[in-house]
């Protein structure tokens, strides 16, 4: 399997935070969050840090960071500049620990005129591990998104599952889909590394993540 993993979403606010936190612990990984907004709420990388218990040097800084809680194109552009793949490299970063870079919302934000989150899951050639709810809407919201995915030509490992189980979902997901689902979040009453690290143990297909 390719060491890198990009973790994107059905939507925002799906659990891809908790999930990029939970596999940069368990697999020993760096995180990275190329675009981040809604910085004045406080950062996804502070949060995996604190999720994750972190260090800081297991981190990478965000290469576009905007305060308002909005679509990176229009953020990058209340700031006065437009995002540039030419800009989002890994260049300067030894390859001693295999990176989980976090997406913003979908697959389909935007990140300027031209260009989406898809294309900088493309610029970046990682395999896709998509969070998914497990409630009403998941099979729809999948199933878009793997296909947007796959239409762009992008690798998908896999998806992962957040929220109270749902086998028929599940079911439905990997048989439309064609698509193995290789992990579930629960409800968790308390996120810290070692509940992550427990979920991971039990919910997780490891044979995914060598």
């Amino acid at each position: 399997m390719t060491r890198n993993l990009f973790i994107t979403g059905t939507d925002t606010s799906v659990g891809k935070t908790v999930l990029s936190a939970l596999l940069t612990a368990a697999l020993e990984g760096v995180y990275w969050k190329p675009v981040q907004t809604g910085a004045r709420e406080g950062t996804d990388r502070r949060a995996v840090m604190q999720l994750a218990g972190l260090p800081e040097e297991r981190t990478i800084p965000e290469c576009y960071c905007f305060d308002p809680p909005v679509s990176p194109h229009l953020a990058a552009r209340e700031a006065g500049t437009c995002i540039d793949l030419g800009r989002i490299s890994l260049s300067n970063h030894p390859a001693a620990h295999r990176i989980v870079a976090e997406g913003a919302g979908g697959v389909l934000t935007p990140l300027n005129e031209r260009e989406t989150m898809l294309h900088l899951i493309r610029h970046l050639a990682f395999p896709a591990v998509i969070a998914s709810r497990t409630s009403l809407g998941t099979i729809n919201h999948t199933l878009l998104t793997l296909e947007a995915l796959r239409g762009a030509g992008a690798e998908i490992l896999g998806v992962v599952l957040v929220g109270p189980e749902n086998i028929e979902n599940r079911r439905a997901i990997e048989w439309y889909g064609k698509v193995p689902v290789i992990g579930h979040i629960p409800v968790l009453e308390t996120i810290n590394r070692n509940a992550l690290m427990a979920v991971f143990d039990s919910h997780f297909d490891k044979d995914y993540f060598q």
